[in-house]
């Protein structure tokens, strides 16, 4: 059985404005799919569990690792398009700037990371862990929009966001570590 690479978007976080985003916790529903997810058996045969540095990636990853008795590697690079320059935007701001990004993805909108450079750098990552040449699964844990900037790339896609995830976090796309052939796209991780 070929080695599977699998990238798992964090599910939902406890948004507070006061907090800068890379520091938002797991919500308890987050908190709760990923338990549920940990004593599934579709992780079995990981190896190497590799995660973005932001704290809700970091919960996700540690739950699912325990029972698996592995460590994380935590790549700080791994971490979501910059957003610094607005900071919290409400629901309806942000998706609206969400979707100039990945329409227009040579340009910084609002001070944002271009999405072209986000890509570059999620790309580069994936490929530092993956020359590594370990045997076995590799499960890589992030955030949705370099998520999605991935999985456009290895699946041959230009930068869109029809190829988002859906609503809510927790989903999951995989691609073979041979032939980095994706060999399905977004699903929630309760549906592997």
């Amino acid at each position: 059985m070929p080695d599977i690479i699998r990238y798992l978007t964090h599910p939902q976080v406890q948004i507070d404005p006061d907090v800068p985003v890379p520091q938002w916790r797991l919500s308890p529903v987050g908190r709760t799919r990923i338990q549920a997810l940990a004593k599934t058996s579709w992780l079995a045969r990981t190896t190497q569990i590799i995660s973005s540095g932001e704290r809700e990636a970091i919960e996700t990853a540690e739950i699912i690792a325990s029972p698996l008795g592995l460590m994380i590697d935590i790549r700080e690079a791994m971490h979501e398009n910059d957003r610094s320059a607005t900071g919290f935007l409400k629901p309806a701001e942000f998706e609206e700037v969400a979707n100039q990004f990945f329409a227009q993805p040579h340009l910084s909108i609002r001070g944002w990371e271009r999405a072209i450079d986000a890509q570059a750098r999620i790309v580069r990552e994936a490929e530092a862990v993956l020359a590594r040449n370990r045997s076995g699964d590799v499960l890589f844990v992030g955030h949705g929009a370099v998520g999605t900037l991935l999985f456009c790339h290895y699946a041959g896609h230009p930068i869109d966001r029809v190829h988002d995830q859906p609503a809510g976090g927790g989903h999951v796309f995989t691609f073979t570590r041979d032939a980095r052939r994706v060999l399905h796209g977004w699903r929630r991780m309760e549906e592997i």
